[in-house]
């Protein structure tokens, strides 16, 4: 009817409101579960990494048909990288130890110090000195120390650092990609 305007309450609206409402229930949860997974998405991104790494690197010729990652003493990715387990990583299958001592290192490619062993990374560099064993960790100043990778945090990003004379030092050739991802290397050319 010309001229007559029909005003609809808020009560009587309730399927216009719910689109909206609905909307903002969803954007408030997604934003609650992203808060919620941060703190989970470091370490996650520093398990795809140390996979990753297995790709990157050529190790010695060895007649292997598995590929192991190490994590010595507490660990803190083993979660995270038992849902790479039993993956076929550069036609190898992935395996994941965890490491005590000398003894238990021999099957490593990588083995993984974290930060909470820091007290322990340089015992750890010894015992592994000379074998083709990758030596990675998120500890602050690995690489300088001797370590091969040095895992960085940064603002919720994970960057790292290469020691090519480290990795040189255990017969180990990191590929020239990985090199030129690296936020940083030390010794060798990049």
């Amino acid at each position: 009817m010309p001229g007559t305007c029909k005003i609809m309450s808020w009560h009587a609206r309730p399927l216009a409101r719910t689109p909206l409402l609905g909307g903002l229930v969803v954007f408030c949860m997604a934003c609650f579960s992203l808060a919620m997974a941060q703190p989970d998405s470091e370490p996650q991104l520093e398990s795809a990494y140390l996979v990753n790494f297995l790709k990157y690197v050529e190790w010695p010729a060895s007649s292997r048909n598995t590929s192991t990652i190490c994590l010595f003493g507490r660990d803190t990715l083993g979660p995270y990288l038992s849902n790479h387990e039993g993956r076929l990583v550069g036609g190898k299958e992935l395996r994941i130890r965890r490491v005590k001592s000398p003894d238990d290192m021999g099957a490593c490619q990588l083995l993984y110090i974290p930060d909470i062993e820091e007290a322990r990374i340089s015992a750890v560099l010894r015992w592994i000195q000379g074998m083709p064993i990758l030596p990675a960790s998120n500890a602050d100043g690995f690489a300088r120390a001797g370590g091969g990778i040095e895992l960085l945090r940064n603002g919720g990003r994970v960057q790292f650092i290469v020691n090519a004379d480290t990795l040189s030092r255990h017969g180990l050739t990191p590929s020239s990609q990985m090199m030129r991802l690296a936020s940083r290397v030390i010794g060798g050319e990049r």
